[in-house]
């Protein structure tokens, strides 16, 4: 669809037609119209690092508030955005103090369908965060629009599950599951269905195996298939984008379970860093990630693809 994109790593898909993307290292985020990108804010506090930088967005079910996800010199952060079709207004940043480092710095977003946003934040390097129920870092975190904790999470915080390596996809399935995407370390990457207040494990245990008191991941591949990192649902099917594994997974669902895993596109793009579905219901869109330091660009690198079916 359009060529030419630097380091992309979140995507909206809008009602009128158009899509946003925000660039980690530029820390712009482009209006795509047809193919041609315009510039429609700057996030002028944001740090790019080695994984750091602007990352995630997501929009409020009415498109008017636009939420991001970005590292500064101090910490990561989310704000939010007026959105008025053409324009983003000033940052107003809702939640800060998220924990950050050069890597696992975690950054993506969804707005759920209670209309609360569930924030991914990766364990920076310090494997202990993830189990420090008063840190931000290893989390998924829900907040309300404004920033604070969401009503009922779990321990009268932000937090709303723990236990997590580096999340860096969340999807919601029709029945109003929760799924996420997440890193492992030298063995499984995994796939995780999530539970108010639950122990995904890490640093404690990587892939299945935890013992009572964690919960054990749906899914695992290992780390060179997958390095997952966006995900959603589509069709009857999570479809996750995979960086390390240049691919493309479909994962069929049958209710809270989680199928055999189906590859797509295998090194045929090269690393792949969000995938979400159209506002009309009948594609996927597919952004690239070949121009963040960790493969040679191809021709017309980086892109967003459509996919259909």
């Amino acid at each position: 669809m359009i060529t030419g994109l630097t380091s992309p790593w979140g995507l909206i898909p809008l009602r009128d037609g158009s899509f946003l993307v925000s660039e980690r290292d530029t820390r712009e985020i482009k209006q795509i119209v047809g193919k041609e990108a315009a510039v429609v804010a700057t996030v002028a506090e944001a740090e790019p690092n080695v994984e750091g930088g602007l990352l995630g967005i997501a929009a409020s079910a009415d498109e008017r508030v636009v939420f991001a996800y970005f590292t500064t010199d101090s910490d990561n952060r989310v704000a939010r955005f007026s959105w008025d079709g053409n324009q983003l207004g000033q940052p107003d940043v809702i939640l800060q103090g998220i924990p950050h480092g050069a890597r696992h710095d975690g950054g993506r977003l969804r707005v759920g369908p209670d209309d609360l946003l569930y924030v991914s934040t990766g364990e920076t390097g310090e494997p202990d965060l993830a189990q420090d129920r008063d840190s931000l870092a290893g989390k998924i975190l829900r907040i309300t629009p404004d920033g604070a904790p969401a009503p009922g999470n779990p321990f009268d915080s932000e937090v709303y599950s723990y236990g997590h390596r580096n999340v860096q996809g969340l999807a919601f399935d029709p029945e109003g599951w929760l799924w996420a995407s997440e890193f492992g370390d030298q063995t499984w990457d995994e796939l995780n269905l999530i539970e108010a207040g639950g122990n995904y494990g890490w640093p404690l245990v990587e892939g299945e195996g935890g013992g009572s008191d964690l919960i054990d991941p749906q899914a695992v591949w290992s780390t060179a298939e997958a390095s997952p990192s966006g995900m959603t649902y589509w069709k009857g099917s999570l479809y996750l984008a995979a960086l390390r594994g240049q691919r493309l997974w479909e994962i069929p669902l049958d209710g809270d379970r989680a199928g055999e895993p189906i590859a797509h596109f295998t090194e045929e793009y090269g690393r792949l860093r969000s995938v979400e579905v159209s506002a009309d219901g009948e594609s996927l869109l597919m952004l690239t990630n070949n121009t963040d330091g960790r493969l040679e660009p191809r021709d017309g690198d980086d892109r967003l693809l459509r996919i259909t079916r």
